[in-house]
């Protein structure tokens, strides 16, 4: 689904189909002078980010910018070492 076709999905009436699951649109946020955001709160809670978390900010020339919470992604990186046998 495009992001425009998320972002003008009307439950009521259009033909637009249901955006797909786990799929969300925040919203904007405005870099400021040293380059912060402020992650909304909805996005905070759904993604349990709690104030002092580390955030890990991942890029891709292509696709743009992601963030994660750090020890989570950890914790992927070292279950795939197990399953390698590392």
């Amino acid at each position: 689904m495009s992001l425009d076709a998320l972002v003008a999905y009307d439950a009521h009436g259009t033909s637009l189909p249901m955006p797909p699951r786990g799929k969300h649109l925040f919203g904007t946020v405005t870099v400021g002078e040293r380059g912060q955001i402020v992650i909304p709160k909805q996005a905070r809670e759904l993604f349990g980010i709690q104030p002092g978390d580390a955030l890990l900010v991942l890029g891709d020339e292509e696709q743009g910018i992601a963030v994660l919470k750090a020890d989570e992604f950890m914790g992927r990186v070292e279950a795939m070492r197990n399953l390698a046998g590392l």
